[in-house]
């Protein structure tokens, strides 16, 4: 696992916009960044499967041992949600996607920092973005790279209705086209997929409802949990027949309460840090991260701190593991999980430690066994 620097394609920005990626640049400065790749080998690529398909096993352990333990508040899940999370577990809804957010320099094991298991980005440039750029950039490469296949066999199976309606709030670019990513591998699964804005959503006193008085069967939404039990039809939700994409248990993973939940129950486990919900537990230095929160926002770490919307929320304290810095860049690994099947890897570089909204999204590849076609 190295970064090697590379010299961008000079058309990259037209090939950016002929692919629907308008935040490839933002406020004029470049979100996806052509100017390195992180080079793995074969071998680094099945650590990383492995580790992301273990640490699958491990939050779903987790989320059975939660619901028959009552684990809400460790978790921070408010109680009059948690009937409308057990629910949702029991019922087995299913889930479409997730990424874990993994700190690895290719020595020792991958470490959970969190999972993103609920509105997770950064997805359309993971799947599409980058494959664009092996393709042209180094043919007959590889790449740790099958969402977009994930994604149309997981719509495949069965399990949803003809019609799942996709919603988010269409102000942020980001969201509107990760959404209508989505939207088209849907279609491309012979779904119906319209798109409806989160405000166009309706209620008549039994149904949600589209524009066209229609009944929402299922919706993808773009909106996390904490979010929709707040607004003021989030008391409708236990009453309403719609299946929600992703369903109300994946709270049971999305929330840091996670992280304390599998250090509880699988203490010392390789691919996990310590956490707590008091600080001064973990034995080491420590990072504080609000309950729920994005983006690295309200993040407290040995020496810096970062801002934002979540400071008045509960944190939880983990063994603070620093990322790599390599070429005065601070890589994170994301590791995508798509119907429960790992399946991808994206890269998000900052320029400090603590990855936030002013990320970078770099490309990765490997050679395929037996060949040598990276420089």
């Amino acid at each position: 696992m190295r970064r090697v620097a590379i010299t961008p394609r000079p058309d990259w920005r037209e090939r950016a916009r002929k692919l629907g990626f308008g935040f490839a640049e933002i406020d004029g400065d470049p979100y996806w960044d052509e100017h390195a790749y992180w080079r793995f080998s074969a071998d680094e690529i099945d650590a990383l499967d492995d580790a992301t398909a273990e640490l699958q096993r491990l939050c779903l352990a987790a989320a059975e041992h939660a619901v028959r333990q009552d684990r809400h508040e460790t978790l921070g899940i408010p109680p009059h949600a948690w009937p409308l999370v057990v629910r949702s577990w029991d019922a087995r809804e299913p889930s479409l996607y997730g990424r874990m957010d993994l700190r690895w320099d290719g020595s020792g094991p991958p470490l959970l920092l969190e999972y993103n298991a609920d509105t997770p980005t950064a997805l359309y440039e993971a799947s599409v973005v980058q494959w664009e750029w092996l393709t042209t950039v180094f043919p007959g490469a590889d790449q740790f790279n099958s969402i977009h296949e994930r994604l149309i066999a997981t719509w495949k199976d069965g399990a949803w209705p003809a019609t799942v309606h996709f919603t988010c709030m269409p102000q942020s670019d980001e969201d509107r086209t990760t959404v209508d990513y989505l939207r088209d591998t849907a279609m491309q699964a012979g779904l119906q997929a319209p798109f409806l804005a989160l405000g166009d959503i309706g209620w008549d006193g039994a149904r949600f409802l589209d524009l066209g008085n229609r009944p929402i069967e299922a919706c993808f939404k773009l909106y996390p949990w904490e979010f929709l039990l707040a607004d003021a039809f989030g008391a409708h939700i236990a009453a309403a027949r719609t299946r929600w994409i992703e369903p109300a248990w994946r709270l049971l993973l999305a929330g840091k309460g996670l992280l304390v939940l599998l250090w509880e129950l699988f203490p010392g486990h390789p691919n996990l840090l310590p956490a707590f919900r008091e600080r001064g537990r973990t034995g080491g230095p420590e990072i504080g991260k609000p309950l729920f929160a994005r983006e690295g926002a309200n993040v407290v770490a040995p020496g810096l701190s970062t801002g934002g919307p979540y400071g008045g929320q509960p944190m939880v304290w983990q063994r603070y593991a620093e990322l790599p810095r390599v070429d005065g860049r601070y890589p994170v690994l994301g590791s995508w999980v798509v119907g429960g099947v790992p399946c991808g890897l994206g890269i998000r570089e900052d320029a400090t430690p603590i990855t936030t909204d002013a990320s970078r999204f770099v490309p990765h590849c490997f050679n395929p066994p037996g060949k040598d076609l990276l420089r």
